[in-house]
């Protein structure tokens, strides 16, 4: 964990947020900004500073993200009409926290 990370502190119950999944990797949340009627951000546990800092080792953990996400659709009525997904990567693509975490948007009529 990173000391001064949101989603650190966010995903070890530091700062008080709902919870929408929890497992062992992850845990899933509802972006305070939403773009989209449904806007949950899908969040590892591990501090991942962004893709450009994956490792081999947290494969696992990526897979599980998008499992994670699938579900989280299913759960909030996108699945059938739509939805994306996205991870913005470094200040240049739009990350304004740097610790990993995956965008699930969706919900226009």
């Amino acid at each position: 964990m990173e000391k001064d990370c949101l989603f650190c502190k966010i995903a070890s119950g530091q700062t008080p947020t709902e919870i929408l999944f929890e497992d062992d990797q992850l845990v899933v949340f509802k972006d305070i900004n939403p773009a989209a009627p449904v806007h949950l951000l899908i969040v590892p546990k591990k501090h991942i500073r962004s893709i450009n800092d994956i490792a081999e080792a947290d494969l696992p953990i990526i897979g599980q993200m998008h499992w994670v996400a699938r579900e989280m659709a299913r759960q909030h009525g996108v699945s059938s009409s739509g939805y994306r997904l996205f991870t913005n990567v470094e200040k240049g693509g739009g990350q304004l926290i740097f610790h990993l975490h995956m965008h699930l948007i969706g919900g226009w009529k």
